[in-house]
Formats: structure tokens, C-alpha cells, sequence
């Protein structure tokens, strides 16, 4: 049997900063990373106007 743990070990983007500063490299990451999601824009619109919070003119 595969270890499970082995695709989480796979290979990290590269980082920026240092400790509690630490950040993936926005330049470095692209579709495989999980970076692709053209229904954030709608999905943040639909979430705050549940929430009863004021949408941004």
C-alpha cells in the first residue's frame, strides 16, 4: 500500500519572508498550485451580501 502522506510531502512553492512573515512566492505559483479560481470574485459578492455587510460601489 502507498504511503498517503506521500503526495503531501510533494514539492512546495518557493517562499518569502521568514518566519510568522512567511509567504508563498505569488510570482512562483500557477494552476497546479490551486491558484486558479475565477469564481472568487462572485463568490466574495454573494458571501458578504448574506452576511448583511456593505458591497464596495
Amino acid at each position: 500500500m502507498a504511503d498517503p502522506l506521500d503526495k503531501a510531502t510533494s514539492k512546495a512553492p518557493p517562499t518569502l519572508g521568514e518566519g510568522c512573515l512567511s509567504r508563498y512566492d505569488p510570482d512562483a505559483l500557477g494552476g497546479d498550485d490551486g491558484t486558479d479560481f475565477p469564481g472568487a470574485a462572485e463568490l466574495w459578492a454573494l458571501l458578504r451580501s448574506t452576511s448583511g455587510e456593505p458591497t464596495p460601489d
